[in-house]
């Protein structure tokens, strides 16, 4: 599985989890203690966040990470690796 497509998925469902919460990217900013420009970057997927930096949105968004085995990557996805 390339690694692009992980962090994709994993910044993704950080944008849906915020937004679900009703929070903005300000608020998310202040909750986990970053600037909203990091929030931007981590819901971007870049790939120079450190995982301290999503460590601690998970940990604003009453988060963790899980390791499960991982499913084939989408048209959609892979499109957003020729990018």
């Amino acid at each position: 599985m390339d690694c692009y497509v992980l962090i994709s998925r994993l910044a993704k469902q950080i944008r849906e989890k915020r937004k679900n919460r009703g929070l903005t990217q300000a608020n998310l900013a202040q909750l986990a203690g970053l600037t909203r420009q990091k929030i931007i970057a981590v819901e971007k997927g870049s790939t120079s966040i450190g995982v301290i930096a999503y460590a601690r949105v998970l940990g604003a968004l009453d988060c963790e990470l899980a390791v499960i085995p991982a499913a084939m990557p989408t048209l959609e996805e892979l499109g957003g690796l020729f990018e």
